[in-house]
């Protein structure tokens, strides 16, 4: 798999993280603080004996039993100073530069991932076991690589995916989860806008789709919340999870997702050519 090496037994190393930047890391690193919640899923199921806080968000596994350190955009950076791990896991859209930038400046090795696709995150997460904590690429992962491996199905469906309504805003370009839909057949029909995260009018919403797929989470979009908006047009509830976060999750991800977006065809409908 991309990203993987052999790392020192012992000692201080430096190495870059997804954005270039120089880390000092402990070997091995023995205190992890995660304020990615898919990151911390990641390390929880691979490393649980190093993972000492994680945010609020941080929701997988279920009994995860660190403390907290409030959520992804508004961390509690001088209590994450005061436990003073070997290294603090972000990512580049989930976390603030000004959060990053005040614990390295106490001196806090910060770890930050850049993830725009599948293949991203295959890589990353790579890197993030066999570089930042010196172990080795995880089962999980290995499997996901080769779940994410074969094409899409084809023809693609024209989709929007909500992630947010009053205002509505949609899933766009440049996104681990637009990526991750075009693996599943989708065609996100407004991924030629300028923003990655675009805010639509009702109209804007419903034109030229053939299917809207409507996660629970962040937004809860449920049977009764959500699919009203798209009077017509088939509707298919999915497991936020499976679709945005990109743990362990990915390992499951399609077959849970490919069958939750067939349940919206329960006649086997052929999408628009």
């Amino acid at each position: 798999m991309a990203g993987e090496r052999a790392w020192p037994e012992s000692g201080p190393s430096t190495s870059s993280d997804d954005l270039g930047a120089a880390v000092l890391l402990a070997r091995p690193p023995r205190r992890v603080a995660s304020l990615v919640p898919s990151l911390t899923e990641a390390v929880a199921a691979t490393r649980p004996d190093v993972l000492i806080a994680a945010t609020d968000w941080c929701t997988h596994p279920a009994d995860l039993g660190v403390e907290r350190v409030r959520g992804t955009k508004n961390p509690n950076v001088r209590r994450i100073i005061e436990l003073a791990p070997d290294l603090v896991l972000c990512n580049m859209e989930e976390n603030r530069r000004i959060d990053v930038d005040r614990l390295r400046a106490a001196g806090i090795p910060v770890w930050v991932t850049r993830i725009e696709t599948v293949d991203d995150a295959l890589a990353s997460l790579a890197r993030l076991f066999t570089v930042a904590l010196s172990t080795a690429i995880p089962p999980w992962l290995t499997e996901a690589e080769s779940v994410w491996a074969p094409p899409p199905p084809t023809p693609p469906r024209n989709a929007v995916i909500p992630i947010w309504r009053n205002p509505w805003m949609v899933v766009g370009r440049n996104t681990f989860t637009g990526d991750l839909a075009s693996r599943l057949g989708l065609r996100l029909v407004h991924a030629d806008r300028q923003d990655r995260y675009p805010r639509l009018t009702d109209p804007e919403l419903t034109t030229g789709i053939d299917l809207a797929v409507l996660p629970d989470e962040p937004y809860v979009f449920t049977r009764t919340d959500g699919p009203e908006a798209f009077p017509g047009t088939p509707v298919a509830l999915v497991e936020g999870r499976s679709l945005t976060w990109y743990g362990p999750s990915l390992a499951t991800a399609r077959q849970t997702l490919t069958q939750q977006l067939a349940a919206a065809f329960p006649g086997g409908a052929q999408p628009s050519s």
